[in-house]
C-alpha cells in the first residue's frame, strides 16, 4: 500500500526543480521499467506496480532485488504523469554513462535548443537504433528527465545520455573538425561524401542558430519532391533520414 507522504514525494517529481534537486525522474509502462530492470536495476528507488504487473513479472522484480509496492489503479493514477497509466511507474536515480572514447571516428549529434520532449525522446530512440553513441544538446535544449523524453526514447536513454554543453565548449574539448548542419538549400545528402562528425540539428521553430551556424563547415540537407507543399520536417523526421544516410555511408568506409 502506498502512503500519503509517498505521494506527495512522488508528485513532487512531477516537477524538474524537484527531479534536480533530489537527482530522481520518474519512468513509467510496462515496456520502460522492464527494460530497467533487465539492464540497469541498480538505478531503481523503487517501483509501484498493479497486481497485473507483479503477477507477470515476479521472477523479474525478484531477481532484480529491487523493492516494489503493489498499489491499486486509482493511486496509480495519482503518481503518474500518464492521462492513462500502464500498469507501472518506477522512481529512478539520476546516473552517468561512460563516455564514447573515440568520437572523431563515429557521428555525434548536437541538438541546438531542441524544446519538443517528443523530438528529443524519438531522437534519442533513432541515435541508438543507428548507433549514434553521443549525443550533445544546448543547455536550453529540453531536459533528458522530463517524463514525455522518458516515454518516447524507449529505454534508449539507458544507452545514449545527451551531454548538455554549448556548441563551441564541445568543439574545444571533444576536437571536432567536421560539422555538419541541417539547414535548406544546402548540398543535398544524397550527393554528399559523408564522413565522421558532429551533425547539428536545430531548434523545431527557427533552426540552427546565428551563432551556430557560422561554426558549420559542411551544411547538408534533405532533398524534397518538386511538386513538396511542405515548408520543412519535423526535428526527429529530419534527424532519422539524415542518420539513415550517415550509418548507410559510413557503414560501407568501415
Amino acid at each position: 500500500m502506498i502512503t500519503k507522504n509517498q505521494i506527495k514525494a512522488i508528485t513532487a517529481l512531477h516537477l524538474k526543480k524537484n527531479r534536480d534537486a533530489a537527482s530522481l525522474f520518474i519512468a513509467e509502462g510496462i515496456k520502460t521499467v522492464e527494460e530497467i530492470l533487465k539492464t540497469k536495476p541498480e538505478i531503481i528507488e523503487a517501483v509501484y506496480a498493479s497486481d497485473v504487473f507483479v503477477h507477470h513479472q515476479t521472477a523479474l522484480l525478484l531477481e532484480s532485488g529491487v523493492n516494489y509496492t503493489m498499489i491499486n489503479e486509482a493511486d496509480l493514477k495519482r503518481i503518474s504523469m500518464q492521462v492513462n497509466p500502464n500498469h507501472v511507474l518506477a522512481i529512478c536515480k539520476h546516473f552517468e554513462l561512460e563516455p564514447e572514447l573515440n568520437l572523431k571516428a563515429n557521428l555525434a549529434l548536437y541538438l541546438d535548443d531542441l524544446r519538443d520532449p517528443g523530438n528529443m525522446g524519438t531522437i534519442l530512440r533513432l541515435a541508438d537504433w543507428f548507433g549514434v553513441k553521443t549525443v550533445f544538446c544546448s543547455p536550453e535544449s529540453v531536459d533528458l528527465y522530463n517524463n514525455k523524453v522518458i516515454q518516447a526514447c524507449m529505454g534508449a536513454f539507458l544507452r545514449v545520455k545527451p551531454i548538455y554543453l554549448p556548441l563551441e565548449t564541445v568543439l574545444e574539448q571533444y576536437g571536432f573538425t567536421t560539422i555538419y548542419g541541417a539547414v535548406l538549400n544546402e548540398t543535398e545528402i544524397y550527393t554528399a561524401s559523408l564522413k565522421p562528425g558532429l551533425l547539428v540539428i536545430g531548434n523545431e521553430a527557427n533552426g540552427i542558430s546565428d551563432a551556430y551556424l557560422k561554426l558549420i563547415n559542411h551544411p547538408i540537407s534533405i532533398p524534397s519532391h518538386p511538386q513538396s507543399g511542405t515548408e520543412s520536417l519535423n526535428a526527429a523526421m529530419a534527424t532519422g533520414i539524415l542518420c539513415s544516410e550517415f550509418f548507410r555511408q559510413l557503414r560501407a568506409i568501415k
